[in-house]
């Protein structure tokens, strides 16, 4: 579902953007695609490379690249700017780098397997609103 500002659908986002509403706008475009318990961490008193990492998963290599093309053109429709992208030839892992947010689109077999969530259990989440 789209947040109210339509970021999810590709709408315009208004206002600077700051690491949490990247993080917030990451994790839209991710229910708005079906992805499967999208999560934020507000990592950055932990690692000094970002702010916040999101994780999310798709059932199928099909559905997770659908995710990765959608967040791109949200990020370039919102004036972002990918710093990376990694794990797009197999898209089984693939990891956007927006600077201050980090972006995981797993398949769900590989996010269980690496358990991110344990990993960054020292790592606040970031409360997330629900949507309509």
């Amino acid at each position: 579902m789209a947040d109210k500002s339509g970021a999810a659908r590709g709408g315009a986002v208004k206002g600077r953007l700051t690491a949490r509403k990247k993080a917030l706008l990451a994790v839209a475009a991710g229910k708005a695609d079906k992805a499967g318990e999208p999560v934020a961490f507000k990592v950055g008193e932990l690692v000094d490379y970002t702010e916040y990492f999101v994780v999310m998963h798709g059932e199928s290599t099909v559905q997770v690249q659908a995710m990765v093309e959608d967040l791109l053109k949200i990020i370039a429709r919102a004036g972002g700017r990918v710093l990376g992208v990694e794990g797009r030839t197999e898209n089984r892992w693939v990891v956007i780098d927006w600077g201050d947010v980090i972006i995981h689109i797993f398949l769900r077999e590989l996010r269980e397997f690496y358990e991110l969530e344990k990993l960054w259990a020292d790592a606040p989440r970031l409360k997330i609103p629900h949507s309509g």
